[in-house]
């Protein structure tokens, strides 16, 4: 990214919410029960979606072209992807429902 105040706070702030998702995701397996579990993950993806608007922020300030940044912003939604769909499955199991 360009060496600019703008690009600068960017990065930290993807750094912040990118690298959170997996000590929550590390603190989830510990969870000391189900609810716990759902909750910890709920936290994950809360930072995931964080880190897309982030992502989606720099593409249209034009920080840098979206083709540069399309490999982070499909590994992120891959990301998401995978922890809805535990969250929805850990939702089931707990309504009784799976």
């Amino acid at each position: 990214m360009p060496n600019t105040l703008a690009s600068t706070t960017l990065a930290r702030q993807i750094i912040r919410s990118g690298t959170s998702p997996y000590a929550n995701y590390s603190a989830a397996c510990l969870a000391k029960s189900e609810k716990d579990f759902l909750n910890k993950l709920k936290m994950v993806e809360e930072e995931l979606d964080e880190t897309k608007r982030w992502l989606e922020l720099i593409v249209e300030s034009n920080i840098m072209p979206k083709d540069r940044m399309l490999y982070l912003i499909n590994e992120n939604k891959e990301l998401v992807s995978i922890i809805t769909k535990a969250i929805v499955t850990m939702r089931n199991k707990i309504n009784g429902t799976l």
